[in-house]
């Protein structure tokens, strides 16, 4: 019985990721239609709507918010609302940690904003960490004439993080891509600290 349960267990462990991602692509692409469809409607006859309308125009107006962000007063417009909303309490907390989960992604096509993943020394240890600027000169902060380097250190399961300056020579580089180090971050490291199980052996 426990062989079957393990075997069960191997086969959800493979299938669930694959499920919830397809789910999830599912549910965006229904809930963009669903709430598109109704304004559409209000517009268009019915002879002009067709199913997949709504969805279209979803990322449509995702597609025109990214050229509009390019745009001075949208910058400044949500800087502030960036500002607001994380001064106010609970709130604070689900908006920072969206907000810097959302780094981890490119902005531009150009790569995101994390540049390269280090080891930071912490304590006895050492936590990971990802370049966000190579010099602090560059964002016209004063360092006390030292040009320290921003690295941005995520809490696990991405509940905020910290942005601290330190000396270069203080950082290790890894081999690691910036995708690998988002899933270590993320996850607290729980599967980058899976261990092959001993053989079992019968007998003394």
């Amino acid at each position: 019985m426990r062989k079957i349960w393990n075997t069960m267990l191997k086969g959800l462990v493979a299938i669930l990721p694959i499920g919830l991602t397809l789910y999830l692509v599912y549910w965006l692409a229904v809930t963009a239609e669903r709430l598109f469809s109704g304004v559409l409607r209000l517009l268009l006859p019915d002879s002009a709507y067709w199913p997949g309308l709504g969805l279209l125009a979803g990322l449509v107006l995702l597609y025109l918010a990214g050229l509009a962000v390019n745009g001075f007063l949208v910058r400044r417009a949500l800087r502030y609302g960036d500002e607001l909303f994380a001064r106010i309490p609970v709130v604070k907390t689900l908006y920072v940690a969206i907000r810097d989960f959302m780094r981890f992604f490119p902005s531009s096509g150009q790569g995101s904003d994390l540049k390269r993943v280090v080891l930071v020394p912490f304590g006895p240890g050492k936590a990971i960490g990802f370049v966000t600027s190579e010099s602090s000169a560059g964002l016209g902060l004063g360092t006390g004439g030292a040009d320290l380097v921003a690295v941005y250190l995520p809490m696990s399961y991405m509940i905020g993080g910290y942005t601290v300056f330190l000396p270069r020579e203080s950082l290790e580089t890894t081999e690691l891509s910036v995708e690998a180090g988002m899933r270590i971050a993320l996850m607290g490291g729980v599967q980058g600290s899976r261990q092959p199980t001993p053989p079992h052996h019968d007998g003394p």
